[in-house]
């Protein structure tokens, strides 16, 4: 499976990301081994995660998502947790 996850840092930024591994991601992020973005930004809390049978999908899901506005970003995540 691959997903694409928006996870909100400590200072209450969004990072949005994409791996085949959630889990694993999420505790990579929390490490201070992730993106340089959440590195300085730790603990992160996984707010959004969509799954996509293929990478391609994904990848290109996860590109609209980083074009969004903060604010979309919120009503996405709102939406999601409905």
């Amino acid at each position: 499976m691959n997903y694409v996850y928006i996870v909100e840092c400590n200072d209450g930024t969004y990072y949005t990301g994409y791996t085949t591994d959630i889990k694993k991601r999420i505790e990579t992020h929390n490490k201070g081994q992730g993106a340089k973005y959440t590195r300085g930004r730790k603990p992160v809390k996984l707010k959004y995660l969509e799954s996509f049978d293929n990478k391609s999908d994904a990848l290109k899901r996860e590109y609209r998502i980083k074009q969004l506005t903060r604010k979309e970003k919120k009503d996405l995540i709102n939406k999601g947790s409905d």
